[in-house]
């Protein structure tokens, strides 16, 4: 399985409905399951930094399989992957908004990355659109 150029407006659009909902303009990106953008948008107002954010987290979920949230977990002091969040260029985030997106079968298929809000909002605008995925 593999995410369509529909299954990613789709999930575009919803992310950015859900930050309207709750009245956070935010960013948001979605990777294929090596981390390649294959899309992005973003409300006016966003912050600047958000868009760099969104794709990183997107990356980082794509790359390391796991949710930013998750994985921030796994790289406190003295946590097995300590330190990880400073390799590949600074791209690696290691707060939540991150959330790897799984076929039917499980497999890893690509990722979502939003940014914007507080981590919650974050993570509720990023699972607002993978809602709309078969999974």
């Amino acid at each position: 399985m593999t995410l369509t150029e529909e299954d990613v407006k789709r999930s575009l659009q919803l992310a950015l409905d859900k930050g309207a909902e709750i009245g956070i303009p935010i960013s948001v990106a979605i990777t294929d399951a090596a981390g390649h953008l294959l899309g992005f948008s973003r409300h006016v107002g966003a912050e600047i930094v958000s868009i760099t954010l969104a794709q990183d987290k997107a990356y980082t979920a794509a790359v390391n399989r796991i949710s930013t949230a998750e994985l921030g977990k796994l790289c406190q002091p003295g946590a097995e992957l300590y330190g990880l969040q400073h390799n590949l260029g600074g791209r690696m985030v290691i707060f939540g908004g991150g959330i790897p997106i799984r076929g039917t079968d499980g497999v890893l298929i690509g990722a979502i990355g939003v940014s914007g809000g507080t981590v919650e909002q974050d993570i509720a605008c990023a699972l607002a659109a993978l809602d709309s995925l078969p999974n």
